[in-house]
This record gives structure tokens, C-alpha cells and sequence, in this order.
């Protein structure tokens, strides 16, 4: 695939759902294509179908929203090529740029300007053996890493990945979230207090919002 076209879900504009910029007017450019089938997905149509387009096309569609958000996500963006390229193109725009990303995909060629938010994937996704840890060298503390939990023992996990990989040290921002309708958010704020774990609880704003089944907002 080359760097010069994408395959592309769509292009909208919304507000962030999720992260330190949750609650913002934002632009979301979702790519084609995932090479994870985490048991929870909430994305799974952007596995397959999409249009093919310029990278220039997609930029300007994008840039035409007028958000000073733009948020590149999927599926898994960074499986394209022409991510790369679009990413600092839309920071030479002037944007505050996102890129939502697995943490399964390498993140090493990001344009350092690009506020990176990379999943670390939990047990009950049932990919947490495809999690790149060579990734954590490449997080600023621009970036955030998010978990996404479906139970206790998943709290657990991410618990223990904090305290042995030193995510503190990072100095970026830790997300946990809980798997909706799975997990109740109200428990994993007791865990989290109970624990005097720092991580910022989030709910997905936009299910809040719009409904679980919404897409395109």
C-alpha cells in the first residue's frame, strides 16, 4: 500500500469521547482495517470496506471541518503507510493532533507534535499477548496510554503493568476505562480509590451521548 492514498471509514466531526481532550470539538479521520479482533471492539465495521482516496483528499476533508482537533483513528491507523505522512501534515496545519493506536502497531515513527493515545491491551481483550512493549521507549509525556478493562481481573493486570513497567516514570497521562455494559464504572472507581491508584477514570462521552450503537458522532 502506498503513502500517497488511504483507505478510509469516514471522515466527521464531533467531540472527543475519550482522553484529556474529552469533551472537545474534533475532527476523526477512521482508516480501514485492523489487525486485532479484541473481544470487546466496538469498531468492527471499519474492519473491512472504506473508500480509497489521495492523501491530499483526505488532509483537506479533514482540515475543512475547521476543528483545531483532528483525531486519526480506526480500526488501526498505523497499519497504512500514508498515516505517517498525514500526521504531520495535519500538525503543518496548525492542528492538535491525536492518534488513537493499539499499542500492537509501532508508534516509533510518529511525528514527536502528535499527542499519541496507544491501548495497552488487557487479558479480557484477548490480545494482550500482541502488545508492543518497545512502544513504552517512544511515549512523551504528551501522550497517554489507555486501558480498556472488562473485570477484576483486568483491573489487576493493569495494576501490576503500572507498578513493573514504571509507567509512572513516564510521566504521561494514564487512562482506565471500563468495557460498557461489561464493567461497572462505579467499580472501577472503588478499585482505583481503594488502591490510591493515579490513573484518570473515563467514560465514553459520546455513548453517553448519542447511545452505545451510534456511529459517525
Amino acid at each position: 500500500m502506498k503513502e500517497d492514498t488511504l483507505v478510509v471509514h469516514e471522515i466527521y466531526s464531533s467531540i472527543q469521547g475519550e482522553s484529556t481532550f474529552a469533551g472537545l470539538p474534533c475532527t476523526f479521520v477512521r482508516l480501514t482495517g485492523c489487525n486485532l479482533r479484541c473481544s470487546w471492539c466496538d469498531t468492527t465495521q471499519a474492519f473491512h470496506g472504506g473508500k480509497r482516496m489521495p492523501r491530499s483528499e483526505v488532509r483537506e476533508k479533514a482540515l475543512a471541518f475547521g476543528t483545531p482537533l483532528v483525531e486519526l483513528t480506526g480500526g488501526e491507523p498505523l497499519l497504512q503507510p500514508g498515516a505517517i505522512p498525514l500526521l504531520c501534515e495535519l500538525c503543518d496545519a496548525g492542528r492538535t493532533v491525536l492518534v488513537e493506536t493499539s499499542g500492537e502497531a509501532d508508534v516509533s515513527r510518529v511525528d514527536p507534535r502528535v499527542h499519541k493515545i496507544m491501548d495497552l491491551k488487557a487479558p479480557g481483550s484477548g490480545e494482550s499477548h500482541r502488545n508492543r512493549w518497545s512502544n513504552l521507549a517512544h511515549i512523551s509525556p504528551r501522550d497517554e496510554i489507555k486501558f480498556v478493562l472488562a473485570d477484576r481481573a483486568d483491573y489487576e493486570w493493569m495494576r501490576t503493568v503500572i507498578h513493573e513497567r514504571n509507567l509512572a516514570q513516564l510521566n504521561c497521562t494514564l487512562l482506565a476505562s471500563a468495557v460498557w455494559g461489561k464493567l461497572s464504572p462505579k467499580d472501577l472507581v472503588a478499585w482505583v480509590l481503594e488502591d490510591s491508584l493515579l490513573v484518570r477514570v473515563q467514560i465514553q462521552l459520546h455513548k453517553v451521548i448519542w447511545g452505545a450503537e451510534a456511529q459517525g458522532v
